[in-house]
């Protein structure tokens, strides 16, 4: 039986020569934030109300912060929510 070997470049090399690879990775990190947002939530048994009234904000922007598919998401607002939570963020630049 013939190996099959890979042939062509990876789908990070495709979405940015498509010009999207900036705009996919910040949702996919904001999906990975929201998710653990709402494990820590759920672990804790805190609800959005709550979590609002710890980083001293409204529910409308609880709700903003786990919404997966809106990327826009502040350092400022990301720290306040992990401190409510008890826990701190970790911010790291890698090599492209």
């Amino acid at each position: 039986m013939a190996k099959k070997t890979f042939v062509g470049s990876n789908f990070d090399a495709f979405l940015e020569k498509d010009g999207q690879l900036e705009g996919t990775t910040a949702i996919a990190v904001k999906r990975v934030i929201a998710w653990k947002l709402a494990q820590a939530m759920k672990k804790q048994g805190v609800s959005k109300k709550a979590l609002a009234e710890r980083m001293g904000t409204s529910r409308s922007q609880v709700d903003r912060l786990l919404d997966e598919d809106d990327p826009a998401l502040t350092l400022d607002t990301l720290s306040r929510a992990a401190s409510a939570l008890g826990r701190r963020i970790r911010v790291e630049l890698l090599t492209a």
